[in-house]
């Protein structure tokens, strides 16, 4: 029987430079081969599998993205190199592009400074806590020295303070925006566990504790109809009141085109968002979830302001002539090119300031629909098909404050339901209905 050394080099499974691939006594298979590492170097690294072909997978994997000059990360190596190379490669192929920048900066601003020297290998649960627990009682303008790079400037009113003057002004990151940084953190290490790099991903084992949710300002139904009077004869009053109306983001009201509209049925079908990206400029984009690809009824008073918009649109599309920008949105410039998101708040501010009414964000309007609906009763149901939400929990969640108003009426009609003859007799309410009569069951 000829031995493996015996065997021609035609007859052998696997060539020079392809690896090897072996059964070892734990059951498991194992490819090892070498791939190109940070610094132009090669290195052997090892795959597992349950099985032959499993391994051999993994194996090949590794070595097509070392051939298109991607190199491996190594455990060994530090963190910073990692989540480096988790944005540059992996996330920038799983992430909105919008979500993509968020995670650079979190990366850039805090992991990288505050754990990036750390050896991915040996990243441990008790390093992210303590390092977490320092970040959270560290003053970010003290720590990054924004105030001593800020220009005094005295017609604006800005003068040196903080780091500038010695003097801290405890500017804490939020617990949300520490619960945000450590969830970074998390999905770079998990996928480090998927690409077996590390055994587990230690940032699991670390509680941030349930921030509190952001708090909204959302208009009461006597300043809806105050700020909807006060949107009359504005150039994007069709926008605002479809805003307040529907609850539409702002992305979703910019990048909505006439050919999503259907004036006849009454309908706007929300397909695309529009924002500012980084590379991009200003560009439209899909929407933020798949729930959110929705189509949605339009109330009369939007079909009517949506008409005359158009009008208004045409005779503007007339002035303008050959330097009309002709890109099919409902809602532009004089010219025809898309609004600014930052331009389009500073028309609400504007008209919040003109209306007398107190300062919120143009979010609130999204949140003043839903709220303003669940206190006339409104299903949540109905609201979360309205609003887009990809779980009917999340709409339950944002907002329960309001449900519990709502609870809170419920009991109280309950009470006067349960009171004696005598209290009912002493204490009239007018503004009782007569009870229902019972429909005769067949």
């Amino acid at each position: 029987m000829p031995t493996p050394r015996d065997t021609p080099a035609s007859r052998r499974s696997r060539a020079n430079g392809d690896g090897t691939v072996y059964q070892r006594k734990d059951g498991r298979w194992e490819a090892a081969g070498y791939v190109l590492a940070p610094g132009d170097t090669r290195k052997r690294v090892r795959v597992y599998g349950t099985t032959r072909k499993e391994a051999l997978a993994k194996l090949t994997e590794k070595t097509a993205a070392s051939n298109r000059g991607v190199p491996i990360v190594s455990a060994q190596g530090s963190l910073a190199a990692y989540l480096t190379y988790w944005l540059e490669v992996v996330a920038v192929h799983q992430l909105r592009e919008t979500t993509h920048t968020r995670y650079t900066a979190c990366v850039s601003q805090y992991l990288i400074p505050g754990l990036g020297k750390k050896k991915l290998a040996k990243l441990t649960a008790k390093d992210i806590r303590t390092w977490l627990n320092q970040l959270r009682t560290t003053c970010q303008c003290c720590a990054r020295g924004i105030d001593t790079r800020r220009k005094p400037d005295a017609q604006a009113g800005r003068r040196p303070r903080c780091c500038a003057i010695g003097k801290c002004c405890r500017k804490y990151l939020s617990p949300l925006t520490l619960a945000y940084i450590h969830s970074v953190l998390k999905s770079a290490l998990e996928h480090a566990v998927r690409e077996e790099e590390i055994p587990r991903n230690v940032a699991r084992n670390i509680r941030t504790g349930t921030p509190r949710p952001r708090r909204f300002n959302p208009l009461t139904a006597h300043e809806a109809r105050t700020f909807l009077a006060a949107a009359q004869g504005h150039r994007q009053h069709a926008l605002f009141e479809l805003a307040l109306r529907t609850g539409l983001r702002k992305g979703e009201l910019l990048g909505l085109r006439w050919e999503d509209l259907d004036f006849d049925r009454g309908t706007a079908s929300i397909c695309r968002t529009l924002q500012r990206t980084r590379s991009s400029g200003l560009t439209t984009l899909p929407t933020k979830t798949i729930s959110s690809e929705r189509r949605i009824a339009l109330p009369a008073a939007c079909v009517a302001s949506l008409r005359q918009h158009h009008d208004r649109q045409d005779r503007e599309k007339q002035q303008a002539g050959a330097e009309w920008v002709d890109n099919g949105l409902v809602f532009t410039r004089p010219d025809g090119n898309p609004i600014e998101p930052a331009t389009l708040n500073r028309h609400f501010n504007a008209l919040l300031r003109q209306s007398r009414l107190r300062t919120i964000r143009f979010h609130d309007l999204r949140h003043s629909t839903a709220t303003l609906l669940l206190e006339q009763g409104v299903e949540l149901v109905v609201i979360k098909e309205l609003l887009g939400h990809a779980h009917i929990g999340v709409t339950a969640t944002v907002y329960a404050h309001v449900r519990l108003r709502l609870q809170r009426d419920a009991i109280n009609l309950l009470g006067r339901a349960l009171r004696s003859s005598s209290e009912a007799t002493s204490e009239p309410d007018a503004g009782e209905d007569p009870p229902l009569c019972a429909a005769p069951v067949r």
